[in-house]
Order: structure tokens, then C-alpha cells, then sequence
């Protein structure tokens, strides 16, 4: 029996009506239907100070950041949809990330929740570029972060007319593409679940 691969799925953007949130939101039900177990968080959840060495230095890694860090440590698979911000990844997302990425135990247990970890990438923007530019950077900062980053990837232009009143998406075009990086997504993740556990 197939494994049934368990994936996180989280926005870059915590506002009211979000075009990434609801780009979350349909992926979101692009992988259940898939056959995965989703979890969706929100960002909000796991309010963080903006890094800093100091900081670090003086207090520790905070402790959002490691609950963030454990939820990401707990699947197989993240799938995290960004907004654009001047072409590139939005503070929210990058501040998130930056401290997860120094997480190293937890209640002293060796962590690293991103190393090896399979992600999917969707950008959403209400431009026509579909925030493009942001997936590359973040593409770039979780590969440096030592991810595994799937391709395809999923990302949606005019964000403010992309769904139809059931939050779907209108352009079947985009709802190949998502179909087709949730597919990935599960696969591969599924594929490193079974190695780990081999």
C-alpha cells in the first residue's frame, strides 16, 4: 500500500483576501485530492522579532521558531505560496525563514527542519508577471537552505480576477499546473519518505 505522504501548505502573506492565500487554498485541495495529508498553517501563528545575532545571541532561537520549525520537521513535504514584494520574497516569509533556519534542537533533540526537506514553490501577484521574479529568489534562499525544491511550479497572474466564486481557479490553464506540481510534490515526497524509512 502506497504511503500517503503528509505535506504543509502555507502562505507568504497573512492578509485578509491574500491572492497567495487563496492560491494556498486551492492548493490545498489540489493535494487531498491527490490522496496527501494536508495541514495548513498561517504564518500568524508564529509571530516572530526580526533576526538578529544579538538577539539570537542573547535569548535563543524564539521559541515560534521552533514550533514553526517542528510543524515543517513533522511532513514530508512543505508547499509554501509567496507573494511578490519589490520582485522579491515578502519580509514576513524571509523573517520566517531566516529563524527556522537556525533552529537545532528541540527540547534536546537534534533539528534541522529544512535540511532534506522536499518543498513546492507557487508565486501569486496582480500583476501579469504572476510574481515570477519571487520564486526565483526563493527558490535560490531555500536551496541555499539546503531544500530539496520540486519543479514544476505554480504561479498565478491578476491575482484580484484569478478565482471563480468557489475560490477555484478560472484558467484551466492554471489548474493543470497546479494539478501537475501537486502530483510532483506527493511523489517525490512520498519516494523520500520510503527511503528514510527503508
Amino acid at each position: 500500500m502506497p504511503v500517503i505522504p503528509k505535506i504543509l501548505v502555507f502562505a507568504g502573506s497573512v492578509r485578509i483576501g491574500a491572492y497567495s492565500g487563496r492560491t494556498a487554498d486551492v492548493a490545498q485541495k489540489g493535494l487531498a485530492m491527490q490522496g496527501a495529508e494536508v495541514t495548513r498553517i498561517s504564518l500568524g501563528d508564529y509571530p516572530l522579532p526580526i533576526r538578529d545575532e544579538d538577539l539570537e545571541k542573547e535569548k535563543g532561537v524564539p521559541d515560534s521558531a521552533v514550533k514553526l520549525g517542528r510543524q515543517i520537521a513533522a511532513h514530508d513535504g512543505i508547499l509554501i505560496v509567496t507573494p511578490e514584494y519589490n520582485g522579491s520574497i515578502p519580509p514576513l516569509l524571509k523573517n520566517s525563514i531566516d529563524w527556522v533556519s537556525r533552529v537545532r534542537t528541540d527540547g534536546g533533540r537534534s533539528l534541522k527542519p529544512l535540511v532534506g526537506k522536499v518543498a513546492g514553490l507557487c508565486s501569486s501577484s496582480n500583476g501579469h508577471f504572476a510574481g515570477i521574479r519571487c520564486i526565483n529568489h526563493l527558490r535560490a534562499v531555500l536551496v541555499r537552505c539546503q531544500m530539496e525544491v520540486v519543479t514544476p511550479e505554480c504561479s498565478v497572474p491578476e491575482g484580484g480576477s484569478a478565482f471563480d466564486g468557489d475560490g477555484n481557479f478560472r484558467d484551466e490553464r492554471l489548474t493543470r499546473s497546479m494539478e501537475h506540481l501537486c502530483r510532483t510534490l506527493i511523489e517525490t515526497s512520498r519516494m523520500k519518505s520510503t527511503r528514510i524509512g527503508a
